[in-house]
């Protein structure tokens, strides 16, 4: 890849850690809502997830025609703007208006989980369209940025937590939004390779096409399995094993972010090396054992290492998908980028509450075990792709 386009696979690297803090952060606030003076349940804490994903989703189906009036730079702009935006209404709305806090926060949610959304569909197309023939490699490396922001999020708000105190966490997000600001600036420099192809044109062949249909099924259950996870790691280790709050988003969601960046970048340097398809039926039989071993072991030191386990076998499940679908259909453009992004944050919204939900009718154990369904349909799924094209 030429020097030219390096500043702008920066950019789309700094893009994904701009959606790990958004869809990450909240959850570090959990045992904070779940205590005195916002008293939030299970069902309402998983309720937030749900806002914040299908908010995603129903811009996911927006953004090619975004896309189409404004270019993927300015859809680039704009997301940022409104990810910025939200965080810092995340910190000033519920310290001003705290007996309405609940819905401040889902203010703040719809605001950057917009932000978000266009992210997740323009975003990955950018990488995708750049100079290269190792596009499964860039696809994965740019993907574990999300994950090395995950963790960096975890680190760094549960770092500012223990030093400020819980009562002060709304500094926080206001000064995350520092992140999307300055990489809105970044983008409006950046070259960027925009896509002609006409939506029509490629709706007609994509939604025509059974396997497609597969790989949309594949993302909800990623989406899902990838979310419920990392969402609900940090309260599980707090509330079912007893662990400090501190050492429990260190070894639960961190832990997970770090293997699932790992396996990220493995599978970057092993692009071509390896069949996805197989590869991405075998990461699942073991992510149904880590769902089932974090509900069913009674230690906590195996809980938590089936939990930061779970991360590695989810690591392909997103990019892997992205990557196969753009090879099975090459003009997909951003309109299959767009279907499944739509269909993996349907996955992310649906995931997280449904945990929530059992939960609150049961144990949190029993929601962990419940949820093993998706890597379950994702094994079916991915077995039933052509064999010619995987």
């Amino acid at each position: 890849m030429s020097a030219t386009y390096k500043s702008t696979k920066i950019a789309c690297f700094a893009g994904f850690v701009v959606q790990a803090i958004i869809n990450n952060f909240l959850p570090i606030l959990f045992i904070i809502f779940n205590a005195k003076p916002y008293n939030l349940n299970y069902e309402q804490l998983g309720r937030l997830l749900f806002i914040n994903f299908f908010v995603q989703l129903i811009v996911d189906s927006a953004t090619p025609l975004i896309v189409r009036k404004t270019g993927y730079r300015g859809a680039a702009i704009i997301c940022h703007g409104l990810a910025a935006l939200g965080l810092c209404l995340l910190g000033i709305l519920p310290a001003l208006f705290q007996s309405h806090a609940y819905i401040c926060i889902v203010i703040a949610i719809v605001v950057y989980a917009s932000g978000s959304g266009i992210i997740e569909v323009c975003i990955s197309p950018i990488v995708e369209l750049l100079p290269g023939d190792k596009k499964g490699a860039d696809m994965a490396f740019s993907h574990s940025f999300y994950c090395w922001g995950q963790a960096f999020t975890v680190l760094v708000s549960t770092l500012l937590i223990f030093i400020m105190s819980q009562d002060k966490w709304y500094f926080i997000p206001v000064l995350w939004a520092i992140i999307p600001l300055i990489n809105m600036f970044n983008f409006m420099r950046v070259p960027i390779i925009e896509d002609h192809t006409p939506i029509s044109k490629t709706a007609k062949s994509l939604l025509k096409n059974r396997d497609f249909w597969l790989f949309a099924i594949i993302m909800i259950c990623a989406g899902a399995s990838e979310i419920a996870m990392a969402e609900w790691a940090s309260l599980f280790a707090q509330k079912a094993l007893g662990i400090p709050k501190t050492v429990g988003d260190l070894l639960g969601p961190c832990a997970f972010a770090i293997c699932m960046g790992s396996g990220r970048v493995i599978f970057g340097l092993l692009d071509g090396k390896f069949n996805p398809k197989k590869a991405l039926i075998i990461n699942n039989i073991l992510c149904i054992g880590c769902y089932v071993g974090v509900g069913v072991f009674n230690l906590p030191v195996l809980s938590l290492i089936a939990c930061a386990l779970c991360g590695f076998t989810v690591s392909l499940s997103w990019p892997g998908t992205y990557s196969m679908a753009a090879r099975h259909f090459p003009t997909g453009g951003t309109l299959m980028f767009s279907i499944l992004a739509l269909c993996g944050d349907f996955g992310c919204s649906m995931g997280p509450w449904l945990l929530g939900i059992v939960a609150n009718k049961s144990t949190l154990e029993t929601g962990f075990i419940a949820l093993a369904i998706f890597p379950a349909i994702m094994v079916v799924t991915a077995s039933l792709l052509r064999k010619e094209k995987c």
